[in-house]
């Protein structure tokens, strides 16, 4: 068994299955959310309770009660919690921070709740509760459906636009961020309250298309799709495969690059099937079907679903009454050498912000018009945030849609329209993750480097030596995708990060399969209990302080959460729920739950230990990281 990092004292965990009251969480929880609505503001939240507390007593001594929000205190030797407003607020009014501060404590309705209250500095009021007040929230947390998370308030309705491949290419790494963080945003935004739509905006409509069509004519060129006289019915059979496909187009982007002629007749391709052109309709819906059948498979084996599997092509009948209404509705779009462009710049801008293209010279279109025109079918169908979850270097593109959209009114000012930018996965040299060949490394090829990298860490470790093969490669899969995942999203979504098997496959320090294991082993603790007929029963005070510090990290839950969705960042995710992983041993470490005298005391730090299995286990779940059933 893995020793460093997880405490040894530990047992390690046995067959079996917990009682679905002791493992039931996820499955209480999960139902509960998708496709609901927004707000974990509320619900069972110490600190917005705390916040509310002092809010009231602000606004009683004629302060703005928002002066009153309640924090986790920088110097937790001194206090649990930290209000701050007094010295913002007596700067402004004229008074001495510390005698505002004095007021406010004076000012609170019931301090029974508060173990010390205390002024520091310049006016800082430190807070600590009592126990019995911290048990009291943890055992209505440990009840709840929701973990404390605020019920759905069907207000809002989002969608994450993500993953994004180019139909006709096969999967690799360069998908896996976008994939990755739009998934953990996306269940984020669910477990929030939000009533959420991924879709996956597949690349369908543009000069690739028109490139692997003039490729595979110049291949085949009696297919029948090449003929313009033919009129059907064509072949139910598609002519190539995904693989087919994904060789034939470098070869032709190559070839197009270099010859003129060739780039033209691509643009000419793509003109007649943008506009209509039945044989090039029906090879296309071939390269789409074959390539969606692929990439399901790839999104599947990483844990990706999506809701919507739209592409450019959805919004191909709007494109020409969209650019026929900003250039003579609307008066916006202009001509500029014979193609159409919205000028999109500002007086104040810093750097120069080119037009948006909408058409070009021949009068095809660009991924900026369908973007465009996708973005006016979201609003139409009644989305309040609409987030794109694309590769940085995407930024000014996203800029100039997005300037366009209000200028031209398609999106009003009460719809949110957000890039989600993220860095680049690095090899050891720091330059983007590659091959040892130095070609692109495909998505299939890499879920297998990290399983069998997963699988010979439970070698390495001794674990699930005795288990079933299905079971056991099961398992390498899981720890392999956590691995991956985590590794990911530990890092803030905007970083660059170097792709680190070794680190991110350990059983130790902050990854994913530690969070795993540590979480198999609380079922054990539980699985244990219940064989020996030992029941959880109500959270009492707190006696110990690493029970005490596992209570505090818990009930901070319902923060977290809201502070993921805000920041849009799945690390501030990962950060919480390795703490809770580490407070949890700590708390192991001091207090032998099985071995407990009194009855009491033994129940309740059996409720603790499923109440920790709850969140860790949701908060993995959220980041689209399964735990195993053992290990």
């Amino acid at each position: 068994m893995p020793q460093a990092g997880i405490e040894p004292a530990l047992p390690a965990p046995e067959a079996g299955a917990l009682s679905p009251e002791l493992l039931g969480r996820t499955e209480r929880l999960y139902p509960a959310y998708p496709h609901n609505s927004p707000g974990w503001i509320g619900g069972m939240s110490l600190l917005s309770d705390l916040t509310q507390r002092f809010g009231d007593a602000f606004a009683a001594v004629g302060v703005d009660r928002s002066a009153g929000l309640v924090v986790p205190s920088q110097r937790p030797e001194l206090a649990q919690y930290q209000c701050n407003g007094a010295l913002g607020a007596a700067k402004r009014i004229g008074r001495n921070p510390r005698d505002l501060a004095q007021e406010v404590i004076d000012a609170l309705d019931d301090r029974s709740m508060f173990d010390q209250l205390d002024i520091a500095g310049p006016g800082f009021i430190n807070i600590t509760v009592t126990d019995d007040f911290l048990a009291g929230y943890a055992e209505a947390m440990e009840h709840d459906h929701r973990l404390g998370l605020a019920e759905p308030d069907p207000r809002h309705k989002v969608i994450v636009d993500y993953g994004g491949p180019n139909m006709s290419k096969s999967m690799h790494v360069g998908h896996l961020r976008a994939s990755i963080i739009g998934e953990s945003l996306k269940r984020l935004l669910r477990l929030s309250g939000h009533a959420v739509d991924g879709d996956i905006h597949m690349g369908d409509w543009g000069m690739p298309i028109g490139q692997l069509i003039i490729e595979l004519e110049r291949r085949q060129p009696d297919l029948p799709y090449f003929d313009a006289d033919f009129t059907g019915p064509y072949p139910e059979e598609s002519p190539v495969t995904l693989d087919d496909l994904s060789e034939m187009y470098p070869i032709v982007v190559e070839r197009c690059k270099n010859d003129p002629e060739e780039a033209e007749r691509a643009r000419r391709a793509t003109f007649d099937l943008q506009n209509g052109r039945p044989g090039y309709l029906a090879l296309w819906r071939h390269y789409r079907d074959v390539s969606v059948a692929e990439q399901k498979k790839d999104f599947e084996a990483l844990g990706v679903e999506f809701d919507l599997w739209r592409g450019e092509s959805t919004v191909h009948e709007r494109l020409a009454t969209l650019v026929d209404r900003l250039m003579n509705d609307d008066g916006l779009a202009r001509e500029s050498d014979g193609a159409i462009v919205v000028d999109v710049e500002r007086p104040d801008d810093k750097k120069e912000m080119p037009p948006l293209l909408l058409t070009r010279s021949d009068g095809s279109y660009l991924y900026s018009t369908t973007d465009l025109a996708t973005l006016d079918q979201r609003v139409e169908e009644g989305y309040d945030l609409i987030l794109y979850v694309v590769d940085a270097r995407q930024g000014l593109h996203f800029e100039q849609v997005f300037r366009a959209a209000r200028l031209s009114g398609i999106a009003p000012d009460t719809v949110g329209l957000e890039h989600i930018a993220f860095g680049t996965v690095n090899g050891p040299d720091g330059t983007p993750f590659k091959t040892r060949e130095g070609g692109v490394l495909r998505l299939a090829d890499l879920m297998k480097i990290v399983t069998d990298a997963a699988r010979a860490r439970l070698d390495e470790a001794e674990i699930a030596q005795d288990y079933p093969p299905e079971e056991r490669e099961q398992i390498a899969r899981q720890v392999g995708l956590a691995a991956l995942k985590f590794g990911d999203l530990s890092n803030h979504r905007t970083s660059n990060y170097v792709f680190d098997l070794d680190r991110f496959t350990s059983f130790e320090g902050k990854t994913g399969p530690y969070l795993q294991y540590g979480a198999v082993r609380i079922k054990s603790i539980l699985r244990r209990a219940n064989e020996a007929g030992i029941e959880p029963g109500p959270i009492i005070a707190p006696t110990i302080e690493q029970e005490r510090g596992l209570i505090l990290r818990l009930l901070r839950f319902p923060e977290v959460i809201g502070r993921a969705v805000d920041v849009r960042a799945p690390n501030v995710l990962t950060e919480y729920a390795y703490e809770v992983a580490t407070d949890f041993n700590r708390f192991y470490e001091a207090c032998h739950i099985l071995r407990e005298e009194d009855p009491q005391r033994q129940a309740s730090w059996l409720s603790l230990v499923d109440l920790t299995l709850g969140i860790l286990t949701i908060s993995l779940e959220t980041l689209g990281i399964e735990v195993p059933e053992r290990m």
